[in-house]
């Protein structure tokens, strides 16, 4: 069977998970956590990061970029980056900025300072990191208010990796009830959506050890 190699907050290890769920490949999830990376999952990335897939024939990829396109080539029905060039590009073009903008400036921010820097002994919180978190998070959120006013999903008119990995983003955020959801209606709207979709609901059930998530996380009428 494969195998998921993931850690619960990780927002490219969730996209994953979501994407194998719509996908309909059922995998084995295998919690890694950052902060004490076992010898043996060095072996599968010498980087200690996850995500990584074992597919079902044994073979491993690690990152979360080039597993959503090996999912997507390998088991290419449905496909959730587009059907023509141009959609597929929109996709990447989406799903690049919520992977690299959205993460430099929101979670890592927010979920690497509140959640992984002391566990993984590199000192307390840091408020000014939080605080501009907390900011930028509003840029991001009228970024999707505006995308949502002109198309249907994220990426164009079909359901894509682009809502995939803006909604794990977001999904980490949450969790830790640091989304300002009140603020930006039509966000919500969008995340309400991608909510109920039934791949969202092991997401919706994650319990991060240490960790309490606020009661409108699991909750699809927030």
């Amino acid at each position: 069977m494969r195998k998921l190699y993931h850690y619960w907050l990780c927002p490219f290890s969730r996209k994953i998970r979501i994407l194998l769920a719509e996908k309909k490949l059922p995998f084995q999830p295998i919690a890694i956590r950052p902060w004490e990376i076992p010898s043996s999952f060095l072996g599968l990335n010498p980087e200690g990061i996850p995500p990584v897939l074992t597919d079902d024939d044994g073979k491993n990829i690690a990152n979360a970029y080039p597993i959503a396109e090996y999912l997507d080539e390998v088991y290419f029905e449905p496909s959730f980056l587009g059907q023509t060039s141009a959609h597929r590009a929109e996709v990447r073009r989406v799903t690049s900025w919520f992977d690299e903008k959205f993460n430099a400036e929101v979670t890592h921010n927010l979920v690497y300072e509140k959640v992984l820097k002391r566990r993984m002994g590199q000192g307390g919180p840091d408020s000014a990191a939080i605080r501009m978190g907390n900011s930028n998070i509003h840029d991001h959120l009228e970024y999707i208010s505006w995308l949502c006013d002109r198309r249907k999903w994220l990426g164009g008119d079909e359901f894509s990796l682009a809502d995939i990995t803006a909604s794990a983003h977001l999904s980490c955020i949450d969790y830790l009830g640091d989304v300002p959801w009140d603020k930006h209606p039509t966000a919500k709207l969008w995340y309400s959506r991608v909510k109920s979709r039934p791949s969202f609901r092991d997401i919706l059930i994650d319990v991060v050890p240490g960790l309490v998530a606020p009661p409108n996380y699991a909750n699809l009428d927030f």
